[in-house]
């Protein structure tokens, strides 16, 4: 019997939300993007109208939902919300700035920055137990469309842990790939696993500063 045939990813991390300018930690709780983020939305919309993507799947926090959204006007497919494509639970780290973890939880941060597997925020999840929930629903979702392109829009952990897995970069090791908010990022999936094919680009979002500048001043 012969193997599937590949699945082709599009990886994309939300756009810009209010938090993220604050470096506040989402998690879980559900932000919605910011006028930036829109804007980023539209832009990545338009870059992917001619993919040819078969399947638009999206985290179903809002901040990937609206990102999604703006893809799904323009290629007419439907939003699938998958939850297991959300962001690392943060439990009680929620809300609260880098700096704020900080000095409240010192040693806790300390485990945290070293990128501790098995730590788990109160209330939140282990970084062990986060990337195997992302991969999981990663091959679930590309096992179902062999031959095929599909689209998921999620967060910046969920594609740390993707870049992870296509490199066998292990989860201890510091990242030195960038993230970026509305950033296309490409993998291949066989039966081997992920594959990395292109990363970070934001090749769409240039010029951004014309189009707001286009647009004229808007209310704060």
């Amino acid at each position: 019997m012969s193997d599937p045939l590949p699945t082709r990813i599009v990886a994309i991390r939300h756009g810009e939300t209010a938090w993220n300018v604050d470096a506040r930690i989402q998690g879980h709780l559900d932000i919605p993007l910011n006028d930036t983020g829109r804007r980023q939305a539209a832009r990545l919309a338009r870059a992917l109208v001619d993919e040819g993507l078969h399947a638009l799947y999206s985290s179903d926090l809002s901040r990937a939902r609206q990102t999604a959204q703006a893809v799904a006007e323009l290629t007419g497919l439907p939003v699938h919300a998958v939850p297991g494509l959300r962001e690392r639970a943060f439990g009680h780290f929620e809300g609260r700035t880098f700096r704020e973890i900080e000095t409240q939880w010192p040693e806790q941060a300390q485990r945290w920055r070293q990128r501790d597997p098995e730590f788990r925020p109160q209330g939140g999840e282990s970084l062990a137990g986060f990337y195997r929930r992302v991969v999981t629903q990663a091959e679930a979702l590309a096992r179902a469309h062999p031959g095929q392109t599909i689209a998921l829009v999620a967060h910046g952990g969920v594609l740390d842990c993707l870049y992870r897995a296509a490199t066998r970069i292990d989860l201890r090791a510091p990242r030195t790939w960038e993230l970026a908010n509305a950033s296309v990022n490409r993998l291949l999936y066989t039966r081997e696993g992920f594959t990395l094919v292109g990363w970070a680009d934001t090749q769409h979002l240039q010029d951004m500063a014309l189009d707001e500048s286009l647009e004229g001043p808007r209310a704060r």
